[in-house]
């Protein structure tokens, strides 16, 4: 795919400033010729500029480049809660997704055969049906609880790459991406692993709802779906019938104590757990829980476990070989293995690494003489 830079958009926003082309050169750190290379559709801007370019004129990806719709990358995020999605959190995430593209061809065949769900609906009775018919696909029942194994063998099977990172817990917007590539049709799923663990089963199942609904991807609905899919998936109404019964015997103790005991049993959170039961009571018209969300919200902070990274590389921070070994063997991810070939097959750089896994560069440095070792 051919990309071009939005000459008139970025022509038009130089006038708007008072700028002269070499004042948008001295300002992204370029010669004056590469910006009339750049404006004339003659070259394209390195990954590190075009992102440069962005912030300086502040304007979007959209804006910036003409790219057919066919061929851009979808992205979706599943945000830290509170977290506003903004312009330039896209604009980095297409540029990831527009980097990526090189990777491809580097990644071992995918399936075909792919499923995608036809008409998701957050509607409580089509979306148990929707449950129920890809639990049946992994081979669980009604009240058995996910394994993360179960999850991870679906985005393989479907077209997708984990990309676990390691993210921080709270200085990144992010705590998963998603990057749909329509063309190349992959998906790249980046997971933070410095999240807590009775979180990350349920952002796994949130991703999994994405690629089974690529339609959907980068859209509200599709946000709406995932959150909706990922709870009744992990907690079915089989199991939110009978703790409702359980808990609604008794007092709010009572409540609490059942509540909690169902989250530690299929490793979720005591949220999730709540909020799938006050589904199932909604939909029974029964009376909610007495607790509210607010009061769950506070439980659930108390509660707090490990983080992923916590439990898979103790002590932490995890050395790259650690890391590497983990995506391969515990993801049963080949993103390491493909762009270990890409760097050895191209001289990839480490700045083609800091950027696609969006991680501090002495990161990507320690990664990539790993991977040419």
């Amino acid at each position: 795919m051919h990309k071009v830079i939005h000459s008139e958009n970025i022509k038009q926003s130089l006038q708007a400033r008072g700028w002269k082309q070499k004042d948008l050169a001295e300002a992204l750190g370029v010669t004056a010729q590469s910006v009339t290379n750049w404006l004339k559709g003659s070259d394209f801007p390195r990954p590190d500029k075009l992102l440069k370019l962005a912030t300086t004129l502040q304007l979007g990806f959209d804006k910036l480049v003409k790219t057919h719709t066919v061929g851009q990358p979808v992205v979706a995020f599943r945000k830290k809660a509170g977290a506003k999605t903004t312009d330039a959190h896209i604009d980095k995430a297409m540029v990831m997704g527009a980097l990526l593209k090189a990777l491809v061809p580097f990644l071992p065949p995918m399936p075909a055969l792919r499923l995608q769900l036809t008409a998701p609906s957050t509607d409580y009775e089509p979306l148990q049906a929707v449950v129920s018919q890809v639990r049946a696909r992994l081979g669980l029942g009604e009240e058995a609880a996910v394994a993360y194994h179960d999850l991870i063998g679906e985005f393989g099977a479907n077209g997708a790459v984990v990309a676990p990172v390691l993210w921080g817990q709270k200085q990144n917007h992010k705590n998963a991406l998603h990057i749909l590539l329509p063309q190349e049709n992959v998906t790249f799923i980046f997971l933070n692993l410095d999240t807590h663990q009775e979180d990350f089963k349920f952002w796994m199942a949130h991703e999994l709802a994405h690629v089974y609904t690529p339609d959907l991807a980068g859209k509200e609905a599709g946000e709406d779906f995932a959150d909706a899919f990922a709870g009744a998936l992990l907690f079915p109404r089989a199991v939110a019938s009978k703790t409702y019964g359980h808990a609604g015997t008794g007092n709010k103790t009572t409540e609490a104590k059942v509540l909690t005991e169902q989250a530690k049993a299929y490793g979720i959170s005591v949220f999730s757990v709540f909020s799938e039961v006050n589904r199932y009571a909604h939909s029974q018209d029964l009376p909610p829980l007495r607790h509210t969300a607010e009061q769950i919200h506070q439980m659930r902070q108390i509660q707090r476990g490990k983080t992923m990274s916590e439990e898979l590389f103790a002590p932490v921070p995890a050395e790259p070989g650690a890391y590497i070994a983990a995506t391969k063997n515990t993801f049963k991810s080949a993103f390491f293995e493909s762009l270990q070939k890409m760097i050895k097959k191209k001289e990839t750089g480490t700045g083609y690494i800091q950027q696609v896994m969006d991680i501090p560069m002495q990161d990507a440095i320690a990664l990539h003489g790993e991977l040419v070792d």
